[in-house]
C-alpha cells in the first residue's frame, strides 16, 4: 500500500504545458500543494493547506483567498483569456463565501477544490480550445445581480430608518 502523505504522481497540466514555462510548473505544484498534498488515511480523500489554513477561523479564508488569487494571476500571465479568469474568480469567491461558513464551509473545502478545478480550466483552455470570449455574458448579470441587492439593501435601510424616525418623533 503507498504512504497516503505522498504527494499525488497526478499532475493538472500535461507534460508540454509543465515544460513550456516555469510558471506553469509552479502553479501546478503549488496547487498540490493546496488542494491534494496530503490524504485522510484509509480513504482516498485527499486535502492540501487551503484545507488547513481553513481551520483558521476569520484569517485562514483570507490567506486561501490570496494564495488562490496568486495562482489566479498567474495563470492570467500566462495566456487565461478574461472570461476564463471570470471563472476562476467564481471557483475560488464560492469556495471562499461557503468556506466562512463553521463546519459545513471546512466540508465543502475538502470536496470542492476550487484551485484544482481553476487549473482543470486553463488545461482545457490550452488542449481543448474551450473558455474563449469575452466575460461579458457573465459580468453583466454579477454587475445587474449586484446592483439589484445593493438597491434593495438601501430601500431596506432607508425603511428602518423610516421606522426608528416615526417612533422616535412619536415618542417625543
Amino acid at each position: 500500500m503507498s504512504d497516503p502523505f505522498k504527494p499525488s504522481d497526478e499532475f493538472f497540466l500535461t507534460d508540454s504545458q509543465r515544460e513550456s514555462s516555469s510558471e506553469l510548473r509552479w502553479v501546478d505544484e503549488f496547487t498540490r500543494t493546496l488542494d491534494t498534498k496530503l490524504c485522510i488515511p484509509g480513504t482516498n480523500i485527499r486535502f492540501g493547506l487551503d484545507f488547513i489554513l481553513g481551520l483558521i477561523p476569520g484569517v485562514g479564508g483570507f490567506l486561501s483567498l490570496g494564495l488562490s488569487g496568486l495562482l489566479i494571476a498567474t495563470m492570467a500571465k500566462n495566456g487565461a483569456s478574461l472570461l476564463l479568469v471570470t471563472k476562476m474568480v467564481g471557483n475560488v469567491l464560492l469556495d471562499t463565501i461557503v468556506g466562512a461558513i463553521p463546519i459545513l464551509g471546512n466540508l465543502f473545502d475538502l470536496f470542492y477544490k476550487a484551485n484544482v478545478r481553476n487549473v482543470k480550466l486553463m488545461r482545457e483552455y490550452y488542449d481543448e480550445d474551450k473558455h474563449h470570449g469575452s466575460a461579458l455574458p457573465i459580468l453583466i448579470p454579477l454587475f445587474l445581480a449586484f446592483l439589484a441587492i445593493f438597491g434593495v439593501s438601501i430601500a431596506f435601510l432607508m425603511w428602518i430608518a423610516n421606522l426608528l424616525w416615526s417612533w422616535f418623533a412619536g415618542s417625543t
